[in-house]
Protein backbone atom coordinates (compact mmCIF):
# COMPACT_ATOMS: atom_id res chain seq x y z
CA UNK A 1 0.00 0.00 0.00
CA UNK A 2 3.05 2.00 0.79
CA UNK A 3 4.60 1.62 -2.53
CA UNK A 4 1.43 2.42 -4.29
CA UNK A 5 0.65 5.40 -2.33
CA UNK A 6 4.43 6.43 -3.16
CA UNK A 7 3.91 6.04 -6.73
CA UNK A 8 0.61 8.09 -6.85
CA UNK A 9 2.83 10.66 -4.74
CA UNK A 10 5.04 10.58 -8.15
CA UNK A 11 2.00 10.93 -10.54
CA UNK A 12 1.01 13.98 -8.87
CA UNK A 13 3.89 15.38 -9.03
CA UNK A 14 4.56 14.93 -12.43
CA UNK A 15 0.42 16.42 -13.40
CA UNK A 16 1.95 19.11 -11.02
CA UNK A 17 4.60 19.86 -13.21
CA UNK A 18 2.24 19.77 -15.89
CA UNK A 19 -0.50 22.24 -14.75
CA UNK A 20 1.88 24.80 -14.32
CA UNK A 21 3.03 24.35 -17.83
CA UNK A 22 -0.83 24.63 -18.22
CA UNK A 23 -0.73 21.31 -20.34
CA UNK A 24 -3.65 20.96 -19.17
CA UNK A 25 -4.54 17.58 -20.66
CA UNK A 26 -1.21 15.96 -19.59
CA UNK A 27 -1.70 17.49 -15.98
CA UNK A 28 -5.47 15.39 -16.28
CA UNK A 29 -4.21 12.21 -17.10
CA UNK A 30 -1.49 11.98 -14.76
CA UNK A 31 -4.20 13.11 -11.81
CA UNK A 32 -6.15 10.43 -12.96
CA UNK A 33 -3.17 7.89 -13.26
CA UNK A 34 -2.77 8.61 -9.47
CA UNK A 35 -6.12 8.43 -8.54
CA UNK A 36 -6.57 4.74 -10.44
CA UNK A 37 -3.25 4.41 -7.56
CA UNK A 38 -4.86 5.80 -4.47
CA UNK A 39 -8.67 6.81 -5.15
CA UNK A 40 -9.69 7.75 -1.40
CA UNK A 41 -6.90 11.46 -1.43
CA UNK A 42 -9.36 14.30 -1.70
CA UNK A 43 -6.17 16.17 -2.87
CA UNK A 44 -5.70 15.00 -6.21
CA UNK A 45 -9.49 14.66 -6.67
CA UNK A 46 -9.37 18.48 -6.20
CA UNK A 47 -5.97 19.06 -7.94
CA UNK A 48 -8.33 17.16 -11.23
CA UNK A 49 -10.85 19.09 -10.68
CA UNK A 50 -8.99 22.91 -11.15
CA UNK A 51 -7.04 21.10 -14.41
CA UNK A 52 -10.81 20.52 -15.34
CA UNK A 53 -11.83 23.87 -14.59
CA UNK A 54 -8.98 25.40 -16.90
CA UNK A 55 -10.47 23.25 -19.87
CA UNK A 56 -14.02 24.66 -18.90
CA UNK A 57 -15.12 20.93 -18.49
CA UNK A 58 -17.03 22.08 -15.40
CA UNK A 59 -18.99 18.94 -14.74
CA UNK A 60 -16.30 16.78 -14.68
CA UNK A 61 -14.88 19.86 -12.08
CA UNK A 62 -18.01 19.65 -10.20
CA UNK A 63 -17.86 15.92 -9.82
CA UNK A 64 -13.88 16.24 -8.40
CA UNK A 65 -14.95 18.40 -6.31
CA UNK A 66 -17.64 16.96 -4.90
CA UNK A 67 -15.99 13.82 -4.28
CA UNK A 68 -12.79 15.73 -2.81
CA UNK A 69 -15.20 17.00 -0.45
CA UNK A 70 -17.17 13.25 0.37
CA UNK A 71 -13.56 11.60 1.03
CA UNK A 72 -12.74 14.91 3.54
CA UNK A 73 -15.86 17.11 4.59
CA UNK A 74 -12.98 19.77 5.92
CA UNK A 75 -11.23 19.96 2.94
CA UNK A 76 -11.60 23.73 2.25
CA UNK A 77 -10.10 23.85 -1.71
CA UNK A 78 -12.90 21.07 -2.49
CA UNK A 79 -15.59 24.11 -1.16
CA UNK A 80 -13.83 26.62 -3.21
CA UNK A 81 -13.43 24.01 -6.44
CA UNK A 82 -17.37 23.50 -6.35
CA UNK A 83 -17.84 26.87 -5.48
CA UNK A 84 -16.21 28.26 -9.27
CA UNK A 85 -17.64 25.20 -11.17
CA UNK A 86 -20.99 25.95 -9.69
CA UNK A 87 -20.74 29.98 -10.56
CA UNK A 88 -19.46 28.61 -13.69
CA UNK A 89 -22.29 26.61 -14.72
CA UNK A 90 -24.65 29.99 -13.43
CA UNK A 91 -25.79 27.59 -10.22
CA UNK A 92 -25.21 30.98 -8.31
CA UNK A 93 -27.32 29.84 -5.12
CA UNK A 94 -25.20 26.36 -4.70
CA UNK A 95 -22.01 28.42 -5.33
CA UNK A 96 -22.95 30.77 -2.79
CA UNK A 97 -23.00 28.12 0.21
CA UNK A 98 -19.54 26.74 -0.28
CA UNK A 99 -18.06 30.09 -0.74
CA UNK A 100 -19.29 31.17 2.52
CA UNK A 101 -18.34 28.18 4.28
CA UNK A 102 -14.98 28.87 2.73
CA UNK A 103 -15.54 32.38 3.88
CA UNK A 104 -16.11 31.50 7.51
CA UNK A 105 -13.30 28.80 7.56
CA UNK A 106 -10.63 31.65 6.47
CA UNK A 107 -11.69 35.01 7.43
CA UNK A 108 -8.83 36.28 6.17
CA UNK A 109 -8.56 35.22 2.98
CA UNK A 110 -9.30 38.20 0.90
CA UNK A 111 -10.08 36.87 -2.69
CA UNK A 112 -12.28 34.08 -1.51
CA UNK A 113 -14.79 37.10 0.47
CA UNK A 114 -14.60 38.75 -3.06
CA UNK A 115 -15.79 36.01 -4.58
CA UNK A 116 -18.55 35.30 -1.88
CA UNK A 117 -19.44 39.33 -1.61
CA UNK A 118 -20.10 38.98 -5.47
CA UNK A 119 -21.50 35.44 -6.10
CA UNK A 120 -24.08 37.09 -3.03
CA UNK A 121 -24.66 40.17 -4.64
CA UNK A 122 -25.67 38.06 -7.68
CA UNK A 123 -28.19 35.70 -5.77
CA UNK A 124 -29.43 39.16 -4.41
CA UNK A 125 -30.02 40.63 -8.03
CA UNK A 126 -31.45 37.37 -9.33
CA UNK A 127 -33.98 37.02 -6.18
CA UNK A 128 -34.86 40.61 -7.30
CA UNK A 129 -35.67 40.13 -11.01
CA UNK A 130 -38.11 37.15 -10.23
CA UNK A 131 -39.89 39.35 -7.54
CA UNK A 132 -40.98 42.02 -9.35
CA UNK A 133 -41.44 39.52 -12.73
CA UNK A 134 -45.03 39.16 -13.72
CA UNK A 135 -47.25 37.69 -16.12
CA UNK A 136 -47.58 40.98 -18.37
CA UNK A 137 -46.12 40.98 -21.88
CA UNK A 138 -42.77 41.66 -21.40
CA UNK A 139 -42.03 44.92 -23.55
CA UNK A 140 -39.58 45.41 -25.97
CA UNK A 141 -36.37 47.36 -25.16
CA UNK A 142 -37.04 49.41 -28.34
CA UNK A 143 -40.26 50.75 -27.23
CA UNK A 144 -38.02 52.52 -24.85
CA UNK A 145 -35.96 54.43 -27.32
CA UNK A 146 -36.42 57.68 -29.15
CA UNK A 147 -34.00 57.00 -31.65
CA UNK A 148 -35.17 59.76 -34.10
CA UNK A 149 -34.11 62.28 -31.34
CA UNK A 150 -31.41 61.11 -30.44
CA UNK A 151 -28.28 63.75 -31.83
CA UNK A 152 -25.28 62.72 -33.42
CA UNK A 153 -22.49 65.07 -32.37
CA UNK A 154 -20.84 67.25 -34.60
CA UNK A 155 -17.58 65.87 -33.43
CA UNK A 156 -18.26 62.50 -34.15
CA UNK A 157 -16.56 61.90 -37.60
CA UNK A 158 -17.20 57.88 -37.77
CA UNK A 159 -19.33 55.89 -39.80
CA UNK A 160 -23.02 56.96 -40.06
CA UNK A 161 -26.11 54.35 -41.86
CA UNK A 162 -27.37 56.47 -45.09
CA UNK A 163 -30.84 57.37 -44.21
CA UNK A 164 -30.70 54.61 -41.55
CA UNK A 165 -29.86 51.71 -44.21
CA UNK A 166 -26.60 49.63 -43.63
CA UNK A 167 -24.90 49.89 -47.03
CA UNK A 168 -21.60 48.36 -48.09
CA UNK A 169 -19.22 51.44 -47.93
CA UNK A 170 -21.10 51.80 -44.11
CA UNK A 171 -19.88 48.54 -43.57
CA UNK A 172 -16.20 49.14 -44.95
CA UNK A 173 -15.86 51.89 -42.84
CA UNK A 174 -17.39 50.45 -39.73
CA UNK A 175 -14.69 47.76 -39.99
CA UNK A 176 -11.85 50.08 -40.38
CA UNK A 177 -13.31 52.04 -37.53
CA UNK A 178 -13.75 49.15 -35.33
CA UNK A 179 -9.84 48.21 -36.37
CA UNK A 180 -8.89 51.49 -34.54
CA UNK A 181 -10.63 50.12 -31.34
CA UNK A 182 -13.02 53.22 -32.02
CA UNK A 183 -17.02 53.03 -30.86
CA UNK A 184 -19.90 53.52 -33.32
CA UNK A 185 -22.14 56.01 -32.25
CA UNK A 186 -24.86 54.34 -30.36
CA UNK A 187 -27.63 55.81 -32.28
CA UNK A 188 -26.33 53.77 -35.31
CA UNK A 189 -25.82 51.17 -33.07
CA UNK A 190 -29.74 51.25 -32.12
CA UNK A 191 -31.01 51.94 -35.45
CA UNK A 192 -29.26 48.48 -36.83
CA UNK A 193 -30.40 46.89 -33.41
CA UNK A 194 -34.07 47.63 -34.27
CA UNK A 195 -34.10 46.44 -37.57
CA UNK A 196 -32.17 43.49 -37.09
CA UNK A 197 -34.68 42.51 -34.65
CA UNK A 198 -37.77 42.77 -36.84
CA UNK A 199 -35.79 40.42 -39.62
CA UNK A 200 -34.97 38.05 -37.19
CA UNK A 201 -39.00 37.29 -35.70
CA UNK A 202 -39.51 35.62 -38.86
CA UNK A 203 -38.13 32.39 -38.68
CA UNK A 204 -35.94 31.23 -41.06
CA UNK A 205 -34.36 28.03 -41.02
CA UNK A 206 -33.30 26.99 -44.39
CA UNK A 207 -31.48 27.57 -47.21
CA UNK A 208 -30.08 26.75 -50.66
CA UNK A 209 -26.65 26.93 -52.17
CA UNK A 210 -24.23 25.82 -54.34
CA UNK A 211 -21.04 27.55 -51.73
CA UNK A 212 -21.42 28.61 -48.25
CA UNK A 213 -18.78 29.71 -46.02
CA UNK A 214 -19.62 28.21 -42.45
CA UNK A 215 -17.63 29.92 -39.25
CA UNK A 216 -17.42 28.71 -35.41
CA UNK A 217 -16.63 30.72 -32.88
CA UNK A 218 -15.61 33.67 -32.65
CA UNK A 219 -15.94 35.15 -29.01
CA UNK A 220 -14.92 38.82 -29.46
CA UNK A 221 -11.99 38.22 -31.47
CA UNK A 222 -12.48 40.98 -33.89
CA UNK A 223 -9.29 41.00 -35.69
CA UNK A 224 -10.01 37.14 -36.36
CA UNK A 225 -13.24 38.09 -37.88
CA UNK A 226 -11.44 40.58 -40.11
CA UNK A 227 -8.60 37.90 -41.09
CA UNK A 228 -11.40 35.34 -42.15
CA UNK A 229 -12.79 38.27 -44.58
CA UNK A 230 -9.31 39.15 -45.79
CA UNK A 231 -8.98 35.54 -46.32
CA UNK A 232 -12.29 34.39 -47.66
CA UNK A 233 -13.68 37.37 -49.01
CA UNK A 234 -16.38 39.70 -47.43
CA UNK A 235 -20.01 38.76 -47.40
CA UNK A 236 -21.28 39.60 -50.66
CA UNK A 237 -24.84 38.14 -52.31
CA UNK A 238 -21.93 35.59 -53.98
CA UNK A 239 -20.15 34.81 -51.49
CA UNK A 240 -22.52 33.54 -48.18
CA UNK A 241 -21.32 33.30 -44.93
CA UNK A 242 -22.94 31.27 -42.09
CA UNK A 243 -21.43 32.66 -38.27
CA UNK A 244 -22.24 29.51 -36.14
CA UNK A 245 -22.77 31.34 -32.46
CA UNK A 246 -20.30 32.22 -29.72
CA UNK A 247 -19.60 35.55 -31.65
CA UNK A 248 -19.63 37.67 -28.32
CA UNK A 249 -17.67 37.38 -24.06
CA UNK A 250 -14.45 36.35 -23.68
CA UNK A 251 -12.52 38.34 -26.26
CA UNK A 252 -12.62 41.67 -25.67
CA UNK A 253 -13.96 42.70 -28.85
CA UNK A 254 -17.53 41.46 -28.36
CA UNK A 255 -19.49 44.80 -29.37
CA UNK A 256 -17.51 45.21 -32.33
CA UNK A 257 -17.62 41.14 -33.97
CA UNK A 258 -21.87 41.71 -32.90
CA UNK A 259 -22.16 44.92 -34.53
CA UNK A 260 -19.99 44.19 -37.70
CA UNK A 261 -22.06 40.64 -38.04
CA UNK A 262 -25.46 42.22 -37.55
CA UNK A 263 -24.68 45.04 -40.53
CA UNK A 264 -23.70 42.28 -42.91
CA UNK A 265 -27.11 40.35 -41.80
CA UNK A 266 -28.91 43.57 -42.65
CA UNK A 267 -26.86 44.00 -46.15
CA UNK A 268 -27.63 40.52 -46.99
CA UNK A 269 -30.25 39.34 -45.03
CA UNK A 270 -30.61 36.27 -47.27
CA UNK A 271 -26.96 35.06 -47.94
CA UNK A 272 -25.55 35.91 -44.23
CA UNK A 273 -26.55 34.02 -41.64
CA UNK A 274 -26.62 33.60 -37.64
CA UNK A 275 -27.18 30.97 -35.54
CA UNK A 276 -27.11 31.42 -31.56
CA UNK A 277 -24.82 29.87 -29.87
CA UNK A 278 -24.77 29.07 -25.27
CA UNK A 279 -22.99 32.47 -24.84
CA UNK A 280 -25.55 34.43 -26.66
CA UNK A 281 -27.36 33.77 -23.00
CA UNK A 282 -27.97 36.09 -19.95
CA UNK A 283 -25.78 34.20 -17.75
CA UNK A 284 -22.83 33.24 -19.74
CA UNK A 285 -22.62 37.15 -20.81
CA UNK A 286 -22.92 37.79 -16.92
CA UNK A 287 -20.11 35.34 -16.57
CA UNK A 288 -18.01 35.81 -19.41
CA UNK A 289 -18.03 39.43 -20.05
CA UNK A 290 -20.14 40.73 -22.76
CA UNK A 291 -22.26 42.09 -20.17
CA UNK A 292 -19.35 43.95 -18.42
CA UNK A 293 -18.03 44.93 -22.41
CA UNK A 294 -21.06 46.70 -23.58
CA UNK A 295 -22.08 48.79 -20.23
CA UNK A 296 -18.51 49.57 -20.46
CA UNK A 297 -18.66 50.89 -23.84
CA UNK A 298 -22.12 51.99 -23.76
CA UNK A 299 -25.30 51.58 -21.19
CA UNK A 300 -26.89 48.72 -19.43
CA UNK A 301 -30.17 49.48 -21.84
CA UNK A 302 -27.88 48.28 -24.83
CA UNK A 303 -27.01 45.06 -22.89
CA UNK A 304 -30.70 44.69 -22.45
CA UNK A 305 -31.66 45.25 -26.32
CA UNK A 306 -29.06 42.81 -27.21
CA UNK A 307 -30.16 40.28 -24.99
CA UNK A 308 -33.65 40.58 -26.57
CA UNK A 309 -32.22 40.30 -30.02
CA UNK A 310 -30.25 37.19 -29.34
CA UNK A 311 -33.33 35.57 -28.12
CA UNK A 312 -34.66 36.11 -31.67
CA UNK A 313 -31.78 34.08 -33.40
CA UNK A 314 -32.44 30.66 -34.94
CA UNK A 315 -31.17 27.80 -33.28
CA UNK A 316 -30.65 25.49 -36.24
CA UNK A 317 -29.81 26.14 -40.05
CA UNK A 318 -30.35 23.58 -42.87
CA UNK A 319 -28.75 23.68 -46.18
CA UNK A 320 -29.63 22.55 -49.35
CA UNK A 321 -32.22 20.08 -47.32
CA UNK A 322 -29.05 17.89 -46.51
CA UNK A 323 -26.81 19.46 -44.09
CA UNK A 324 -28.00 20.68 -40.40
CA UNK A 325 -25.94 23.44 -38.67
CA UNK A 326 -26.19 23.68 -34.78
CA UNK A 327 -24.16 25.54 -32.06
CA UNK A 328 -23.91 22.66 -29.77
CA UNK A 329 -25.29 19.11 -30.91
CA UNK A 330 -27.88 16.70 -31.46
CA UNK A 331 -30.00 15.52 -28.33
CA UNK A 332 -30.09 13.56 -25.14
CA UNK A 333 -33.43 11.79 -26.65
CA UNK A 334 -34.17 10.33 -29.92
CA UNK A 335 -36.70 11.00 -32.06
CA UNK A 336 -36.00 14.98 -32.56
CA UNK A 337 -36.93 15.70 -36.29
CA UNK A 338 -36.39 19.20 -37.92
CA UNK A 339 -40.03 20.11 -37.67
CA UNK A 340 -39.79 19.89 -33.79
CA UNK A 341 -36.72 21.90 -33.80
CA UNK A 342 -38.35 24.59 -35.68
CA UNK A 343 -41.46 24.67 -33.33
CA UNK A 344 -39.16 25.24 -30.51
CA UNK A 345 -40.24 28.23 -28.76
CA UNK A 346 -36.44 30.17 -29.12
CA UNK A 347 -37.42 33.65 -27.76
CA UNK A 348 -36.63 32.70 -24.29
CA UNK A 349 -33.32 32.23 -22.06
CA UNK A 350 -32.50 28.60 -22.87
CA UNK A 351 -33.89 25.97 -20.11
CA UNK A 352 -31.28 23.45 -18.44
CA UNK A 353 -32.49 20.59 -20.28
CA UNK A 354 -34.49 19.27 -23.35
CA UNK A 355 -33.47 20.16 -27.63
CA UNK A 356 -32.80 23.56 -26.98
CA UNK A 357 -30.39 23.37 -24.75
CA UNK A 358 -29.06 20.13 -26.26
CA UNK A 359 -28.85 22.64 -29.91
CA UNK A 360 -26.96 24.84 -27.73
CA UNK A 361 -24.43 23.00 -25.46
CA UNK A 362 -24.11 18.85 -26.48
CA UNK A 363 -21.42 18.30 -27.59
CA UNK A 364 -20.04 14.61 -29.68
CA UNK A 365 -17.42 11.92 -28.47
CA UNK A 366 -16.57 9.02 -29.90
CA UNK A 367 -18.40 6.46 -27.84
CA UNK A 368 -22.16 6.03 -27.07
CA UNK A 369 -24.04 8.80 -25.08
CA UNK A 370 -23.23 9.89 -21.96
CA UNK A 371 -23.30 13.35 -19.30
CA UNK A 372 -21.83 15.99 -20.20
CA UNK A 373 -18.61 16.96 -19.04
CA UNK A 374 -19.89 20.64 -18.97
CA UNK A 375 -22.16 19.77 -16.68
CA UNK A 376 -24.81 20.66 -19.08
CA UNK A 377 -26.75 18.71 -21.92
CA UNK A 378 -24.95 15.54 -22.97
CA UNK A 379 -22.25 14.19 -24.83
CA UNK A 380 -23.86 12.12 -28.04
CA UNK A 381 -22.41 8.94 -30.22
CA UNK A 382 -21.78 8.19 -33.77
CA UNK A 383 -24.82 5.65 -32.79
CA UNK A 384 -26.69 9.08 -32.24
CA UNK A 385 -25.64 10.76 -35.11
CA UNK A 386 -25.93 8.02 -37.31
CA UNK A 387 -30.24 7.56 -36.49
CA UNK A 388 -30.70 11.28 -36.27
CA UNK A 389 -29.50 11.80 -40.18
CA UNK A 390 -31.42 8.79 -41.29
CA UNK A 391 -34.40 9.68 -39.57
CA UNK A 392 -34.05 13.62 -41.27
CA UNK A 393 -33.03 12.41 -44.37
CA UNK A 394 -29.75 14.48 -43.71
CA UNK A 395 -26.46 13.44 -44.90
CA UNK A 396 -24.56 15.12 -41.89
CA UNK A 397 -23.97 18.06 -39.10
CA UNK A 398 -21.61 21.21 -38.99
CA UNK A 399 -21.38 22.37 -35.24
CA UNK A 400 -18.86 24.39 -33.49
CA UNK A 401 -18.28 25.07 -29.88
CA UNK A 402 -14.85 23.18 -29.04
CA UNK A 403 -11.48 24.61 -29.57
CA UNK A 404 -9.67 22.69 -32.10
CA UNK A 405 -5.68 22.84 -32.72
CA UNK A 406 -6.47 22.58 -36.48
CA UNK A 407 -9.26 24.79 -36.56
CA UNK A 408 -11.83 21.56 -37.11
CA UNK A 409 -12.43 18.33 -36.34
CA UNK A 410 -14.16 15.26 -38.72
CA UNK A 411 -15.44 12.54 -36.75
CA UNK A 412 -18.49 10.11 -36.49
CA UNK A 413 -17.57 8.45 -39.85
CA UNK A 414 -17.59 11.98 -41.51
CA UNK A 415 -21.09 12.69 -40.82
CA UNK A 416 -20.15 15.22 -37.74
CA UNK A 417 -17.65 18.26 -38.46
CA UNK A 418 -17.34 20.35 -36.10
CA UNK A 419 -15.66 24.02 -36.93
CA UNK A 420 -13.70 26.78 -34.60
CA UNK A 421 -12.88 30.28 -36.12
CA UNK A 422 -10.75 31.75 -33.09
CA UNK A 423 -7.46 31.28 -33.26
CA UNK A 424 -6.46 33.87 -30.75
CA UNK A 425 -8.83 32.45 -28.73
CA UNK A 426 -8.10 33.68 -24.97
CA UNK A 427 -3.95 34.28 -25.97
CA UNK A 428 -4.27 30.33 -27.47
CA UNK A 429 -0.45 30.12 -28.66
CA UNK A 430 -1.27 29.86 -32.25
CA UNK A 431 -1.11 26.80 -34.41
CA UNK A 432 0.42 26.04 -37.93
CA UNK A 433 -2.75 26.04 -39.28
CA UNK A 434 -3.50 29.21 -38.73
CA UNK A 435 -2.80 32.31 -40.78
CA UNK A 436 -2.73 35.42 -39.18
CA UNK A 437 -2.88 38.59 -40.96
CA UNK A 438 -4.33 40.97 -39.05
CA UNK A 439 -1.95 42.06 -35.11
CA UNK A 440 -3.86 41.23 -32.62
CA UNK A 441 -3.79 44.49 -30.33
CA UNK A 442 -2.36 44.35 -27.14
CA UNK A 443 -5.71 43.94 -24.94
CA UNK A 444 -6.19 41.07 -22.40
CA UNK A 445 -8.37 38.50 -22.92
CA UNK A 446 -11.67 38.24 -20.44
CA UNK A 447 -10.85 41.76 -19.70
CA UNK A 448 -14.77 42.69 -18.75
CA UNK A 449 -15.28 39.13 -17.62
CA UNK A 450 -16.77 38.78 -14.11
CA UNK A 451 -14.43 38.86 -11.23
CA UNK A 452 -15.74 35.23 -10.33
CA UNK A 453 -14.22 33.91 -13.47
CA UNK A 454 -10.99 34.66 -12.43
CA UNK A 455 -9.81 31.51 -11.07
CA UNK A 456 -7.35 31.33 -8.28
CA UNK A 457 -4.97 28.28 -7.32
CA UNK A 458 -6.58 28.10 -3.83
Amino acid sequence: MAEGSNDAELLKEKANTYFKEKDYDNAIKYYTEALELNPSNAIYYSNRSLAYLRTECYGYALADATKALEIDKNYIKGYYRRATSNMALGKFKAALKDYETVVRVRPNDKDARMKYQECNKIVKQKAFERAIASDEIKKSVVDSLDIENMTIEDDYVGPKLDDGNVTLTFMKELMDWFKDQKKIHRKCAYQMFCQHENKLISKCSSSQSNKITICGDTHGQYYDLLNIFTLNGLPSETNPYLFNGDFVDRGSFSVEVILTLFGFKLLYPDNFHLLRGNHETDNMNQMYGFEGEVKAKYTAQMFQLFSEVFQWLPLAQCINNKVLVMHGGLFSEDGVTLEDIRKIDRNRQPPDSGPMCDLLWSDPQPQVQSISKRGVSCQFGPDVTERFLEQNNLDYIIRSHEVKTEGYEVTHSGKCITVFSAPNYCVLIRKKKYVSLQPHPNVKPMAYANTLMQLGMM
